[in-house]
């Protein structure tokens, strides 16, 4: 075995093994398919071991892999930290903060917000990846994430970054003429719904409503699927069926008399948008700018 292999065989063979498709490390990584995967194999003929199990449809860590990965991947993490905080050390707020985010919470929180801050910034650079996936943001080298209040991720630290947040029942006004309108959640099941799918589960976004203190969950089914809940309030405008949305990118379509609430009395209140990251992520001063800017002033 080599004690001397190129760090970059390393650095590409955590990617792979994380992201458990040449594809998505490639693209991440800013090299080929065919180039990644002959630094695979070199790197495996280098120390006489197998480290990847490859199939047609899925790539994952042999034993002695996971073993390896385990071991690297906090270094790297801890190696990508100390990088930087060069700029800081010069009191030149810098680096690259990627972040976890949906569709939704990146246009109505993290844009607005960042967009301002960010030409003050020029050296800090931020990446939003649209992911419905809950991804493990440390396992995917996440710099943070944003979800629901109630979905983050036991033991990081979180901040509130919006408002409360209600998920609406609507539909175009066509739509209801046509097929009437709920009057319970049970109801849903006679009506076509637009479904978004999440990808961690492989299932649907279940829609939850309550009333009078019962929480009651309704699997809804349809024509259309998406996997971005903008497409789905085009269907639902478009007149495919009832839709489960955030309440502050219809309003407006409701007001227009674009889409018609339904279930109102259904409809409860959800803990808010949250950014959450590892206690390591905070001290890089790039990191704190961004955390900063997005601080939920009630």
């Amino acid at each position: 075995m080599k004690s001397r292999d190129n760090l970059n065989d390393y650095v590409a063979f955590v990617t792979v093994a994380r992201e458990k498709s040449f594809t998505r490390a490639a693209a991440q990584l800013g090299v080929s398919q065919s180039a990644l995967s002959h630094t695979i194999r070199g790197l495996e003929a280098s120390l006489g071991v197998r480290l990847l199990t490859r199939t047609t449809r899925s790539v994952s860590p042999t034993e002695v892999g996971q073993r390896l990965l385990d071991n690297l991947a906090p270094r790297f993490e801890e190696i990508s930290s100390e990088i930087a905080s060069i700029g800081d050390a010069l009191d030149k707020p810098a680096g690259t903060i990627r972040i976890s985010a949906t569709d939704y919470s990146i246009q109505t929180v993290l844009w607005p917000k960042l967009s301002k801050i960010l030409k003050e910034y020029p050296e800090i650079n931020v990446e939003m990846i649209n992911d419905y996936g809950l991804t493990n943001i440390v396992a995917h080298r996440y710099d943070a994430g944003v979800r629901l209040g109630e979905q983050v991720t036991n033991g990081m630290i979180s901040m509130r970054i919006g408002p409360d947040i209600r998920f609406v029942a609507v539909a175009s006004p066509e739509y209801l003429k046509a097929k009437g309108i709920p009057e319970t959640p049970y109801q849903l099941a006679k009506h076509r719904c637009i479904n978004l799918r999440l990808p961690s589960h492989g299932g649907f976004y279940v829609w939850e409503f309550q009333y009078d203190g019962k929480e009651v969950k309704a699997r809804v089914d349809g024509q259309v699927v998406f996997n971005t809940v903008m497409q789905v309030i085009e269907a639902a405008i478009d007149g495919f069926g009832i839709a489960q949305v955030p309440e502050d990118l219809v309003s407006d379509y409701i007001q227009k008399g674009q889409l018609s609430q339904v279930l109102d009395e259904w409809t409860p209140y959800c803990e808010g948008l949250h950014i959450f990251y590892s206690s390591r992520r905070q001290s890089s001063k790039a990191m704190k700018i961004v955390i900063d800017a997005l601080r939920y002033q009630r």
